[in-house]
C-alpha cells in the first residue's frame, strides 16, 4: 500500500475516534487498531519487563547474599556498612536519570537500552568476586549509573506509544514480570545458595555471577527485540508493523493529546519543565510507594528471620506476598483505565500498603506480621502503575516526557534512600524506625492524592469556561 494510501487510512481512524474515543469507527476499523496494539504489546512489554525485572533481583540481590553468609565474610556486622552500601546505588541513580532519557532519545531505544542493561550485568558479575566491603560501594555505585536510564527509559516508551487510557494496563504488565520475578527470585537465590563450595565459591557469590549472566544474556537479546519510537521509522531494522500500522498509532497518539511527534529537546524546555511544580507532587507520590517497594524488599527477609524462621523457609516465604501482589495490580490497573481515574486507586492502594506497616509492627502472632507483609507489598506494588500513569496522563510532549518521567523515576531513588535509612541496624530485626517511616509516606500519599484532585477538579472547570488553556491543547482535561 502507497504511502497516500496509508496516510488517508490514518486520517480516517483519527478523524472517526475524535468524535467521542471509539465510538463511531466502524466495526472494522476497532479490529484493526487491536490487532495493532496487541504487536506492539507483544513485541515490547515481554523484554523490556523480562529486563527490568532481572535489574529489581540485582538491585536487591544484596539481601539474600546477607542470609547466605555475605555479612560475615565481608563483615557487614560493622557499625552501618550494610545500610552505606544499599544507599550509595541511589546517589548515581537518581543523579542519571533524566541525562539517560535525553541519551535514549538521540542514540535509539534498542541501542542504548540494551547497552546499560549489559553494563550492569558485567558489574553485577564482579561482585561475585569482591573480598571485603569497600568495592561493594564502587559495584553499587556502578550499578546505579547503568540501571538509572532503564526504568525511566521505559516509561518514556511506552508513555509514547499507547494513548492516556491503555497506558496503565501496560505499565502494570510491565512491572508485574518484575514483581513475579523478584518473588521468585529469592527462591532462584536460595537455589544458587545450595551451589556453596562449588568452585571453592561461597553460596552467596554464586548468586551475583549467575545472576549477572542472566542479565547479559537478556540484554543481548534487547538489542534484537526493543522497539523504537512510534515516529522513528528508521528504528525499525526487521520491521513488524508496516507504515500504515504506525501511521494509524500515530493518528490515534493525536487525537488523544496531539504530540505523536517529537519536539527537540533544549535547555530551556528541561528547565521549563522542571520548573513545573505539579510533577513535583507527582514525583513524591512515587517517591513514597518506592518507600515501601524497597522497604519491603530490603528487609523482608531480615524481618522473617527476626520471626524465628529457618533461612530456608525465610527464602520460601518471602514470595507468595509478592506473587499475590501481582492480580491485585493487574486488576487495579484495568479498573483505573476503564473508569479513567487514577487518584482513588493510588490512595486506596496507600491506605492498604498503611495497614500492613500497622501490623507488622504491633501485631504479637506471626501470623498476622506476615499478613501485614501480603497487604504491604501489594499496596506499595499496586500503587506505582498508578502513580506513573496519573502524570503520563496529565502531560503533554515527548521532551516534556522524558524529562518528567526521568524526574519521577529518579524520585525513586530518594525513596530507596529514605527507606535505607530509616530501617538502621540497630533496630533489626523489628526495624521500628523504619516501618513508622514508611506509615508516614503513605500518609502523605492520601493527603496529595486528595490535593491534586482538588486542583485538577477547578482547573477541568476553569478550562470548561473557557478562561484557561490545558496543556495548551483546547479540550484537554486532567485525570483526577
Amino acid at each position: 500500500m502507497s504511502n497516500d494510501g496509508s496516510k488517508g487510512q490514518a486520517q480516517e481512524v483519527e478523524q472517526a475516534s475524535s468524535r467521542d474515543e471509539e465510538d463511531f469507527m466502524t466495526a472494522e476499523m476497532k479490529k484493526r487498531c487491536r490487532k495493532i496494539y496487541l504487536k506492539v504489546d507483544f513485541r515490547m512489554i515481554p523484554i523490556l519487563g523480562a529486563i527490568y525485572a532481572i535489574s529489581g533481583i540485582d538491585r536487591t540481590n544484596l539481601s539474600a547474599a546477607r542470609v547466605a553468609g555475605m555479612h560475615e565474610d565481608l563483615r557487614f556486622d560493622i557499625g552501618e556498612r550494610y545500610s552505606i552500601v544499599l544507599l550509595v546505588f541511589f546517589i548515581t541513580y537518581f543523579i542519571f536519570e533524566i541525562p539517560s532519557n535525553v541519551i535514549l532519545r538521540k542514540v535509539g531505544a534498542a541501542r542504548w537500552l540494551s547497552f546499560i542493561a549489559l553494563s550492569w550485568g558485567v558489574v553485577i558479575l564482579g561482585a561475585g568476586f569482591v573480598k571485603s566491603w569497600a568495592p561493594m560501594i564502587a559495584i553499587r555505585l556502578l550499578l546505579g549509573l547503568f540501571e538509572a536510564g532503564f526504568f525511566p527509559g521505559c516509561m518514556y516508551l511506552i508513555s509514547c506509544w499507547y494513548q492516556r487510557y491503555q497506558v496503565q494496563q501496560r505499565i502494570a504488565w510491565f512491572y508485574s514480570l518484575n514483581v513475579i520475578a523478584n518473588g521468585f527470585g529469592s527462591l532462584l537465590a536460595y537455589g544458587l545458595i545450595r551451589m556453596e563450595g562449588l568452585g571453592g565459591l561461597r553460596g552467596w557469590r554464586w548468586i551475583f555471577i549467575i545472576e549477572g549472566l542472566i542479565t547479559c544474556v537478556l540484554a543481548i537479546m534487547g538489542y534484537f527485540l526493543i522497539i523504537d519510537f512510534p515516529d522513528k521509522l528508521a528504528g525499525f531494522k526487521r520491521p513488524f508493523l508496516s507504515l500504515e500500522d504506525v501511521e494509524i498509532i500515530k493518528a490515534r497518539l493525536n487525537r488523544d493529546r496531539s504530540d505523536a511527534e517529537h519536539d527537540l529537546f533544549s535547555i530551556k524546555k528541561v528547565f521549563q519543565t522542571l520548573c513545573r511544580w505539579q510533577l513535583w507532587i507527582y514525583s513524591l507520590l512515587f517517591m513514597c510507594t518506592a518507600v515501601g517497594i524497597y522497604g519491603y524488599a530490603y528487609f523482608t527477609v531480615v524481618i522473617l528471620q527476626g520471626m524465628g524462621y529457618s533461612t530456608g523457609r525465610v527464602f520460601l516465604l518471602s514470595a507468595p506476598p509478592a506473587i499475590v501482589s501481582v492480580p491485585v495490580s493487574l486488576i487495579v490497573s484495568y479498573v483505573a483505565d476503564k473508569t479513567r481515574l487514577r487518584a482513588p486507586f493510588i490512595a486506596f492502594m496507600a491506605i492498604m500498603c498503611l495497614v500492613g506497616y500497622v501490623l507488622v509492627t504491633y501485631a504479637k502472632q506471626n501470623g498476622v506480621k506476615y499478613f501485614g507483609i501480603f497487604l504491604g507489598i501489594a499496596g506499595a506494588n499496586g500503587a506505582l502503575p498508578a502513580i506513573l500513569a496519573w502524570q503520563a496522563n496529565n502531560i503533554r510532549g515527548q521532551s516534556t516526557r522524558a524529562v518528567a518521567s526521568g524526574l519521577q523515576v529518579a524520585f525513586g531513588a530518594v525513596g530507596g534512600v529514605y527507606a535505607s535509612l530509616t530501617f538502621m541496624e540497630k533496630e533489626a530485626p523489628t526495624y521500628f524506625t523504619g516501618l513508622w517511616a514508611g506509615i508516614a509516606a503513605m500518609l502523605f500519599m492520601v493527603v496529595a492524592c486528595a490535593f491534586m484532585s482538588v486542583f485538577h477538579y477547578v482547573q477541568n472547570k476553569r478550562a470548561a469556561r473557557g478562561e484557561i488553556l490545558i496543556e495548551g491543547l483546547e479540550g484537554f482535561r486532567y485525570t483526577y
